[in-house]
């Protein structure tokens, strides 16, 4: 077996490293392109340390594909163990990056991160579970993802109905579980995350409302 040294700070990448760090986004951008489109492993944990700090969207999107290009048995460990972070931002684009890449070796590691108090972080999770749950375990998903309606503002709950809907009818048990909630707000994302799934077309915004006032006035006012 050979031992890669993914330690890139000197030597031929050094001014990637730089340029990874430079104070223009642009150039950041340009460097993470050239990181990706001349992969070497031993840039994957510069790129993994810039995508916890990196402020600019595009070049954390970019990171992202330059990480996929890299072999999955280098990256998706080093990105497992970023999971652990303290930070959120390094939570959260790490799952993002682990659902483009697709191993379902990290599905433990996502799969623990469902319940996230960061915002952001569990966002990113439900995607993430989505791409990578191993066949015959969405109807558990969804389960799981289910004690998660009602949370949070209506963009966090749109994300978790697209999650959910993404699963496919394997959800409606969850669904019409939730929707006997003694809980208002799991009601009425439940009624919505189902309009969802029946239409998924239908206006989100639109459900969601009318849901929450059949669940305070009830359906027969």
């Amino acid at each position: 077996m050979v031992v890669v040294n993914t330690t890139s700070h000197g030597g031929s990448n050094a001014h990637l490293v730089d340029a990874l760090a430079a104070a223009d986004p642009s150039v950041r951008l340009r460097a993470a392109l050239s990181a990706g489109t001349r992969p070497d492993p031993r840039l994957t944990d510069t790129l993994v340390d810039r995508c916890a700090v990196e402020p600019d969207f595009f070049v954390r999107d970019m990171l992202t594909w330059a990480l996929c290009r890299l072999p999955t048995e280098i990256t998706v460990p080093r990105l497992v163990r970023e999971l652990g972070s303290d930070t959120a931002q390094a939570r959260s684009q790490s799952l993002h990056t682990l659902s483009k890449i697709g191993d379902r070796l990290a599905w433990p590691a996502v799969s623990a991160l469902l319940h996230d108090e960061h915002d952001d972080v569990a966002r990113s999770a439900w995607r993430a579970a989505v791409a990578l749950v191993p066949p015959g375990d969405e109807a558990a998903l969804a389960a799981d993802l289910a004690t998660e309606l009602g949370r949070g503002d209506q963009h966090m709950q749109l994300s978790l109905s697209r999650a959910l809907v993404a699963l496919g009818d394997v959800v409606l048990p969850a669904l019409d579980a939730a929707g006997t909630s003694s809980d208002p707000r799991v009601r009425a994302h439940a009624e919505a995350t189902t309009q969802l799934c029946h239409d998924p077309d239908s206006g989100f915004t639109l459900a969601v409302e009318t849901a929450k006032r059949v669940a305070v006035v009830g359906p027969d006012t």
